[in-house]
């Protein structure tokens, strides 16, 4: 079953036990499972959760890009401890959070109507953690893939905080996006790969001693991965293949090298 909304080129689709939010009926933009409905179904959002491994309890998560909700739910459920603010351009996906169990807002989560790039950039607010998923039907929008961007997303993290982005690796534009992030943050970027498409998913972030070690990384997956409500383990053993490449092929960068 696929339902458009009227007037905005979103389609809610029904199949087979799960419920998408769709550009135009087309491109899959958000997955929920009726049956768990915080479950992340979709890999790039479980590999976007990967921040785990090196900012493993956020005091505040900003998300631009809300979509179906699926990290913020998650996080409101897995993380009691975190404040959440969701930023979205598009007032008709807000008007469709409860068709995919989006919370009200409250004193830990609220939703804030407006351009990503201007939240991050006129924000007086720090974000520990920064996760940036914000598509439209024609791909990842102008604005959040530009070199002032990312200057801006920088200056937003807290100390140790960390930048997560998703982009399709699909774009032809996709790596001038990966050249400007790297710039901004002084190549330290980790990048690995979803499963379920042509997602790659990015951690960066400003602090020098990022990213941590392979043991580091490795341990801390052991520790929080009995918690997750999906294979974090997984997500750490894709972190821990990209940080031999990455020592490998780019020794000039500091790159984890226990374990």
């Amino acid at each position: 079953m696929a339902e458009g909304e009227a007037g905005s080129g979103l389609f809610v689709a029904e199949h087979a036990g799960l419920r998408s939010l769709q550009f135009d009926g087309l491109t899959v933009q958000s997955v929920m499972l009726l049956s768990e409905p915080d479950l992340l179904a979709l890999d790039y959002t479980r590999a976007m959760m990967g921040f785990l491994l090196f900012r493993p309890a956020p005091e505040h998560i900003v998300m631009i890009g809300l979509g179906g909700g699926s990290l913020a739910k998650y996080c409101l459920r897995h993380l009691p401890q975190t404040r959440f603010t969701a930023v979205e351009i598009n007032p008709e996906v807000i008007a469709l959070r409860d068709r995919f169990g989006v919370p009200p807002d409250s004193k830990r989560f609220r939703v804030v109507c407006a351009d990503g790039a201007d939240f991050v950039r006129e924000t007086a607010e720090a974000a520990d953690v920064l996760l940036v998923d914000g598509f439209v039907a024609e791909g990842l929008p102008e604005g959040l893939g530009s070199i002032a961007f990312y200057a801006d997303c920088r200056r937003m993290l807290a100390p140790g905080g960390v930048l997560v982005t998703n982009h399709w690796a699909g774009d032809v534009r996709y790596s001038v996006y990966a050249a400007r992030l790297r710039a901004a943050f002084d190549d330290r970027v980790l990048a690995i790969g979803a499963e379920d498409g042509d997602n790659r998913v990015s951690f960066a972030s400003k602090d020098g001693h990022f990213p941590p070690t392979r043991s580091e990384v490795l341990e801390r997956a052991r520790a929080l991965a009995p918690g997750q409500g999906f294979d974090l383990a997984a997500i750490a053993r894709r972190v821990d293949e990209r940080l031999v490449r990455q020592r490998r092929f780019m020794p000039g960068v500091r790159r984890g090298s226990g374990g």
